[in-house]
């Protein structure tokens, strides 16, 4: 009987796991430069969803020291981006960062591990520059086993609130994300309703910094790409609508909205609460 590959994949969720990456990785935090390396490893702690970065020891322009900040284990959920770095969900030792006499509390991890005993786990967010090859990286390191299509669409797709039509589109912008449902990104002129700016924005690592907007009595419904990464360029101002809120047609079929897939199969699996 064959076997669904995302099944096969979040089996290994409970695990710690890594991946090898010959890609250039430097770290910098102001003029100061804290790593740069050839030899990084793609790290994953048990539950998280999306990796770490990993650097040999040797490769750190600073020493290492016991950490100062008192590290937690993490909750028994699947460990999402907003779950903090010192939440740790196997063993090993947290560790501090100095760096030309600055301290960096609480910034490394190293997990108890054989092929991990050279490295040391970073916290992506405590330092305000990373780089893979010469490119500048957001919200944290790429997974190689993710993917993220744009793809156009002749598809006709109309989004109601509330029985109120707020969008209706047959150009739509269809992206299909790794374990994530399917978007629709529509073209401004498409949406029948006031969208107001509201201050929220978010990074992905993948299509980039996201605006967002309120509309048709909601707050932050919507949201849009000004500059899209490469890859994904085709998103540039067109909206998305945060669906699972409204009611979704495509071609004239009711659509019925989900979460991610992954996170039910992982949740059902494992018996995992799905908040904290």
């Amino acid at each position: 009987m064959s076997t669904k590959l995302q099944d096969v994949m979040f089996g290994s969720l409970p695990l710690l796991r890594h991946e090898p990456t010959e890609m250039r990785v430097r770290v910098t935090d102001g003029d100061v430069e804290v790593a740069d390396t050839t030899r990084a490893m793609l790290v994953w702690e048990p539950r998280r969803i999306v990796p770490s970065y990993a650097v040999p020891v040797g490769d750190l322009r600073g020493e290492l020291a016991p950490s100062t900040v008192e590290s937690m284990d993490a909750p028994e959920r699947i460990l999402d981006p907003g779950t903090p770095f010192v939440a740790h969900s196997c063993a090993g030792e947290a560790v501090d960062l100095i760096v030309d006499g600055k301290r960096f509390p609480g910034v490394g991890f190293r997990p108890q591990d054989g092929d991990l005993g050279e490295y040391v786990v970073l916290d992506f967010w405590a330092f305000d520059g990373w780089f893979g090859e010469d490119e500048r990286l957001v919200a944290h390191p790429r997974d190689p086993y993710h993917r993220v299509d744009a793809r156009p669409s002749s598809r006709a797709v109309r989004l109601e609130a509330d029985g109120v039509v707020i969008a209706e589109s047959k150009h739509p912008v269809l992206v299909f994300e790794t374990h994530l449902p399917m978007r629709y990104y529509l073209p401004p002129q498409d949406v029948l309703v006031e969208l107001t700016p509201t201050e929220r924005t978010t990074e992905c690592a993948y299509k980039g910094r996201a605006s967002y907007f309120s509309a048709a009595g909601y707050t932050d419904l919507a949201w849009s790409y000004p500059e899209p990464l490469d890859g994904v360029t085709q998103l540039a101002g067109l909206i998305a609508f945060l669906d699972d809120k409204l009611d979704v047609f495509v071609d004239g079929q009711r659509r019925e909205q989900a979460g991610s897939p992954a996170a039910a199969l992982f949740r059902d699996r494992f018996g995992l609460k799905d908040d904290g």
